[in-house]
This record gives structure tokens, sequence and C-alpha cells, in this order.
């Protein structure tokens, strides 16, 4: 995958991203680059469809959710869990923390590769859907088990292989 990112994208093949992570911890997140070099360049942004920024392969890779397997180096740093909340931009966690009542407490959990919200929602790119992904984080906080990862695992499957909700 990366050399198709290289060839087709050129350089940087990966790209990396301060995240919020667990007790409310900065961390870079890692993922396969699937945006123009300098998309962010006036600052972050929620992807839309079609976004004009996100390149053909990346648009693969989104699909299949491929650009998300570099993150499997952010599990063995033990900065991320294969399931949990994702961890969300640090600049969109400020203002998330300001407007949504008990938003960092999703922070309390390690955040995941894939999860509850995630599997159930998709992508959200509004406050209200934000919310509503927030409803799904708190509902798995509080029902941690080995069954719901499983059925997380499960349904992250379906939606890969379907190539589903990726923007």
């Amino acid at each position: 995958m990366a050399v198709t990112v290289l060839l087709n994208s050129g350089r940087p093949v990966l790209f990396w991203q301060e995240r919020v992570g667990q007790g409310g911890r900065p961390f870079r997140i890692v993922k396969f680059r699937t945006m123009s070099r300098d998309s962010e360049r006036s600052g972050p942004a929620f992807a839309q469809r079609a976004d004009l920024r996100v390149t053909p392969t990346g648009a693969f890779l989104r699909k299949f959710r491929l650009d998300e397997l570099p993150q499997f180096w952010n599990v063995l740093r033990g900065e991320m869990s294969i399931i949990g909340p994702r961890p969300e931009q640090s600049a969109f966690a400020a203002d998330f923390e300001e407007s949504i009542p008990l938003y960092a407490s999703r922070h309390w959990v390690r955040p995941g590769i894939t999860g509850w919200a995630q599997v159930n929602q998709g992508y959200t790119d509004n406050l209200g859907q934000t919310m509503e992904k927030l409803r799904y984080d708190f509902y798995y906080i509080k029902h941690l088990s080995l069954r719901l990862d499983l059925l997380i695992v499960w349904k992250t499957l379906q939606t890969i292989l379907g190539g589903f909700g990726a923007r």
C-alpha cells in the first residue's frame, strides 16, 4: 500500500496528525496519506462526500479502511487500542468539549482503530452527529466486554468488506 501511495500521490506516504488520547493526552496518529499534500493548510476540516482533497488512491484506501492500517503502530506504542472510541483531532475535541456536556468523559478509555460508534453510525461531519456518536461511545465505555468487542470486530469486517461509510 505504501508503494501505491508513493507511485500515485508522491511523498509523504504517511500522514501524522495530533489526536486526543486516553486521559486527554495528545498523541500523533499515523495513517496512509489519502489527501493532497497541503489539504489542511487552512486548518483542519471534516472530509465531505466527493471531497476534492482526497486522491483517487486515497479514495480506494478509505473505502476499505486500508488507510487506518498504520495505526497498529499507535497500538503497539500503547497510545491506542484496536477497539475503543475513535480519537478526535485535537482542534475538534477542544470545540466539542466546550459545546457538548461530558464530551471529555470519552477519554476515560484508550481510543481505538474501530469502535461501537463507527460500526453503528459511521462518519460524522456536524455537531448533531457528533453528539449521537458520543452516545455510542458512552454505551461502549459502560458495557465494555469481550462479547461487545467481538461484535464490533464482526461489524467492522462487514463494513470493510462492503466498503461502507468511507469519505
